[in-house]
Parts: C-alpha cells; structure tokens; sequence
C-alpha cells in the first residue's frame, strides 16, 4: 500500500477540487480499516478491505481520466505521482483482458502454484455450475474479463 503523505510536495493542480472529497473519503476509509481490531480473522483476509478500497481508488481515478474525460492530464499525473492511484494496476487495466483486474498479486506468477494465475482471473463459464470462488490473496471473487 502506498503511504498516506500528510504534507504535499507540490500545489495541486487545477480541477483537484473536483475529486479531492472521494479521494479523501477513501483514505479516511482505508485509515480506518487499517486501525480495526483483527482478532477473528486469518491473516489474509485482514487486508482485503483494504485491497478493495485501493482499487475502488484507483478505480476512481482510471475513469475520471479515460472515460469520463472530466479530469486533465496534468491532474491524472499528479494523483498518480502522489500515490493516490496505482500506476501499475492502472496500466494493466488499459490491455485486452486485464480491464477487470483486482490486484495485482492475482496475475504474479511467483505468487501461484505452477507459475499459473489466480483462481479468480478464471472465467465463470469455465468453473463448476454453482462453485463459489474466491481469491485468498485479496478476497475477489472473479475478475476476468470474460465474464
């Protein structure tokens, strides 16, 4: 997860008063999270809260750049460099296939068996009638694109 700068290195640029509420609301969310008490769940699934808001954010920012157009460039670099979205996520979801990818520990091939992907980038046509799946690294539930 990226850190949470609490003093900008450089002004903002114009139209950052357009998505600062979401974004902030976001943080806020995420620090809480961070902050909750995890005795009753297993290690993984203490971070899939956060995984979810962290794409949710990044999310956020993806489309206000390439399909909403509401936002400039200037302003799509600047969250980026600040670390408001993900850089790396964001640019998976601009390539054929990858437009529904959760995280990105879910197509690392050194965190699978086999050097293979994550049971959720599988599509549901190809799975059992009726199984559930869900990723244990991150909590997904599917994100191929497929679907």
């Amino acid at each position: 997860m990226p850190k949470i700068k609490t003093i900008r290195t450089k002004k903002a640029p114009e139209g950052w008063d357009l998505i600062e509420p979401t974004i902030t609301e976001i943080g806020n969310q995420i620090r809480d999270v961070e902050n909750q008490a995890y005795s009753d769940k297993k290690k993984p699934e203490q971070f899939w809260e956060i995984y979810k808001l962290h794409h949710q954010r990044s999310r956020y920012i993806y489309e206000m750049y390439y399909y909403k157009k509401e936002i400039t460039r200037e302003l799509y670099e600047f969250c980026l460099q600040e670390q408001y979205g993900d850089a790396t996520l964001i640019a998976k979801w601009k390539k054929t296939g990858y437009e529904k990818l959760c995280c990105l520990h879910c197509i690392s091939k050194s965190q699978h068996n086999f050097g293979g992907a994550c049971i959720c980038r599988v599509p549901k046509a190809k799975l059992e009638e009726g199984k559930l799946v869900q990723c244990k690294q991150c909590g997904c539930r599917g994100c191929a694109s497929g679907d």
